[in-house]
């Protein structure tokens, strides 16, 4: 027993001391000796100040080593090439585009420090490791790696002149014709622009647009038989976006801004209260309007009408008597929590307070003794008594909305405690003077309801894009006080709510909402219990469709808006959608790291 013990020890041992040298490595090679490296399970954005590497296994194997020691060499080679300005100023506003410039800025950094022998070495371990990894998630999907992640590859391997490791070579073969074929030559001519970064994202934007436009997110080959369906006026306005990304790449470098606050001007309105025409179930002019109301990133999503789309207050769908009703079972079904739940609270709101910048205020007539002022009674008895009183100075103005799954796989257990931890994180929000909105979303119906409908009537168009009924619920929004809100909670536990969900139009309605906010900082944290389903959509879409959107949705919040977003999946991995991200297994722990998400984003400051 002894032992077992000693090699326990001498493993922690180990492990830290690796994750020590890991340490002094990247801060040697970024040239950032005050930088602070963390190690973490989820995936977390870096700063210039702080990094997040994945968290070794207590028993490593040398992949792991290899792994672990790239991904430190890629994150410090980002630190010591990357200049965050000149790439934030070209970067496209297309998400997909996006996608494309960050996979090509982050090969051209890589390959700046592959003359390193060891660097190029560990390098190549983590791409081999890594394509390893998700082959088997890529074979499930049935589909072959991104094209952003599979021209990194190329790229690296066009940009070093060194070969890719085997599992890497073969997660890059799928794509590697379609590469070679139209932009080989402009990937040669990058590897020669390499250390000027401004040149490079000249050279790289010109690249892009020489990409096919008329493909999908994923940008299969194999979908050449949908391309054929496109209508010639659709091909002519893919045209016409080339022409504008290519003026773009000519020194229209802060478009992506002014874009996003045009944007934030055209939202003070929720969807459902704009003026609609009746009967108009035209999917191409129903889209268009989508796009424009909720800031729809990539054009190749569409819904086939949101004519019988619903954003609508929980106090609307429930009698107030059954409203109480719920919202006495829900606390029912949580009193055995009810300890927990305070001390999380409680925790949460020390911890918000603490950061709080305070003064104090002297020479009052009551509050608290001043002792520093005794001195003068004593001088002069006569003199008056001398009272302070501590003033909190004003929070910086923030908002955090809670975006929670009311699909049916919720149902249960799940959906009991979102809601419960939702309440206590709302209430104490609001005890610390920041403002919290409970939103959730679902659909009207299974199996498509009314939209199904219109699209069987019209002849069954193909693809037809979403088919389903949006329900988007407000349960508490950002300026209603928490007791006025409370009840409403209980309506998650009502039988036939629950239904299907898609998450990309949920994020940005959520996304909306909070944009159209003045306060200066929103976060936005999602419950999910897994990737987006909806029978309707998917039985006459790609089987990719809703995921697909899902993460271009996320990219585009992620990268052209202020929210900070934060994603717990429950019993699934959602790491794989969000940069900021933790996973779940146990229900009982929701509460716990809901708390810990929202304080670290606050620790942040």
């Amino acid at each position: 027993m002894r032992l077992l013990e000693q090699e326990k020890e001498m493993t922690v041992l180990s492990v830290d001391a690796f994750k020590r040298a890991i340490a002094v490595a990247v801060k040697a090679i970024g040239h950032k000796a005050e930088l602070e490296v963390g190690f973490t399970d989820a995936h977390a954005p870096g700063s210039d100040t702080r990094i997040q590497l994945p968290e070794p296994p207590p028993t490593m194997t040398q992949a792991d080593r290899g792994f672990t020691r790239g991904s430190a060499d890629a994150a410090a080679l980002r630190l010591r090439y990357h200049n965050p300005r000149i790439h934030k100023a070209k970067a496209p506003t297309d998400v997909d585009a996006a996608a494309v410039f960050d996979a090509l800025e982050q090969a051209r950094c890589e390959a700046m420090g592959s003359s390193m022998t060891g660097v190029a070495l560990n390098l190549s371990a983590m791409m081999d490791e890594e394509s390893r990894r998700e082959a088997a998630l890529f074979a499930m999907l049935k589909k072959g790696r991104p094209l952003p992640q599979a021209l990194r590859l190329v790229a690296w391997e066009k940009f070093t002149g060194k070969p890719l490791p085997q599992e890497a070579g073969t997660a890059a073969q799928f794509w590697r014709p379609f590469i070679e074929e139209r932009i080989g030559k402009r990937l040669q001519k990058l590897a020669l622009l390499l250390s000027d970064q401004k040149a490079f994202a000249a050279e790289a934007l010109r690249l892009i647009s020489a990409l096919d436009k008329n493909s999908d997110g994923d940008n299969e080959r194999d979908d050449e038989a949908e391309k054929k369906t496109v209508a010639p006026a659709e091909e002519s306005g893919n045209d016409e976006e080339q022409q504008k990304e290519s003026q773009e790449s000519q020194g229209v470098s802060d478009q992506g801004e002014e874009t996003q606050d045009g944007d934030q001007a055209g939202d003070d309105q929720p969807e459902n209260e704009r003026p609609r025409e009746e009967g108009d179930s035209s999917a191409h002019d129903q889209h268009a309007s989508q796009t424009e109301d909720i800031h729809a990133p990539v054009t190749t999503y569409r819904a086939f009408t949101t004519q019988f789309d619903e954003v609508v207050e929980a106090s609307d769908l429930c009698h107030v008597e059954e409203l109480t009703r719920l919202r006495m079972m829900l606390d029912r079904q949580v009193s055995s929590m009810q300890s927990l739940i305070v001390r999380l609270a409680n925790r949460l709101q020390r911890r918000l307070m603490a950061q709080q910048t305070r003064h104090w205020e002297f020479d009052l007539e009551e509050g608290l003794l001043d002792a520093s002022r005794l001195a003068r009674i004593v001088i002069s008895p006569t003199h008056a008594l001398s009272y302070k009183r501590e003033k909190p100075m004003d929070f910086r103005d923030t908002v955090v909305t809670l975006l929670l799954d009311n699909s049916g796989s919720m149902r249960g257990r799940p959906i009991t405690l979102a809601a419960t931890s939702a309440d206590i994180l709302a209430r104490t929000l609001e005890r610390c003077g920041v403002k919290a909105e409970i939103l959730g979303f679902t659909t009207r119906t299974w199996k498509g309801g009314s939209s199904r409908d219109a699209w069987i009537k019209e002849g069954k168009p193909p693809l037809p894009g979403r088919l389903n009924d949006l329900r988007h619920i407000i349960y508490k929004s950002a300026d209603q006080p928490w007791r006025h809100a409370r009840k409403n909670l209980g309506l998650m536990l009502r039988e036939g709510l629950l239904k299907e969900n898609i998450d990309g139009e949920a994020l940005l309605w959520a996304a909306s909402r909070l944009l159209a906010r003045p306060e200066q900082r929103k976060i936005l944290m999602v419950i999910s219990d897994g990737a987006p389903v909806d029978d309707s959509t998917l039985s006459v879409n790609p089987g990719n469709y809703l995921e697909q959107h899902l993460r271009a949705a996320i990219g585009w919040i992620e990268g052209h808006t202020d929210i900070e977003l934060a994603a717990i999946g429950i019993g699934h991995d959602v790491t794989r959608y969000y940069r900021r991200a933790v996973t779940i297994g146990d229900m009982e722990q929701l509460a716990p790291v809901m708390t810990e998400q929202l304080a670290a984003l606050f620790d942040k400051d």
